[in-house]
């Protein structure tokens, strides 16, 4: 159990320093369809390197969506949980540290540091609240099924970490505008606490959970009652 959580904590750890890493430092020049890719790939290679330790979920949300889809086992889904956030604040506070490094400093309030959020200030594109719980909740129904699906036993073996990672992709495209993209709790979790517990990103961090969650849980049970005869 302790080496799947130890994969879990450096994998959700990868996963914010490549993602959010090369938002916070190189979106200026890659911009968002950049970004976007960064975190499919980090997704993807972290697949690769970890899916036969702890099966890769590195949010919350495919946790609890692989459980109630009948893949997850009870127990797991709370260390996971923690293993994954703990991978997520570990890794903001690597890329604060580097970020503050920068000559002339900081400010997050300028730069964004790759928060979630959404209305007037904290979506990209300005969407309201009704606009970014359908995203985030579509996108992360979306998600969970095609991951079930990828990693069903009657699924081509060895390809479920392309098509999980150019799903993330995808919606990372789609979204970025909308809430600049968390469908993980512990990504959102892991740069907003940076911004200072009074903050916009913080206020609205309960969200970030929530509709993410919801989405994958849902997910979890279409695909489940949709394929009832598949096995993990």
């Amino acid at each position: 159990m302790y080496r799947k959580l130890a994969a879990e904590c450096i994998g959700t750890f990868w996963l914010v320093v490549g993602g959010c890493g090369s938002a916070i430092f190189a979106g200026h020049q890659i911009g968002w369809h950049g970004v976007a890719l960064a975190f499919g790939l980090t997704v993807l290679v972290m697949a690769f390197a970890i899916g036969h330790i702890s099966g890769c979920h590195l949010n919350p949300a495919v946790s609890i969506g692989l459980w109630m889809g009948g893949r997850f086992s009870t127990s797991h889904v709370i260390p996971y949980i923690i293993a994954q956030t703990l991978g997520a604040i570990i890794a903001g506070g690597v890329l604060y540290f580097i970020a503050t490094g920068i000559e002339g400093g900081y400010s997050i309030a300028e730069s964004g540091f790759a928060l979630n959020g959404y209305g007037n200030v904290g979506s990209p594109d300005h969407y309201s609240m009704s606009a970014a719980f359908a995203s985030e909740f579509v996108m992360t129904m979306i998600f969970l099924y095609v991951i079930m699906g990828a990693t069903d036993e009657k699924a081509p073996k060895g390809f479920a970490p392309i098509a999980i990672g150019l799903c993330l992709t995808l919606i990372h495209l789609i979204s970025i505008p909308i809430t600049n993209t968390s469908v993980n709790p512990a990504r959102s979790t892991g740069v907003a606490l940076y911004a200072g517990m009074g903050s916009l990103a913080v206020k609205q961090l309960w969200f970030f959970w929530v509709v993410p969650i919801l989405g994958g849980a849902v997910g979890g049970i279409l695909y489940r009652v949709f394929n009832a005869d598949s096995r993990y």
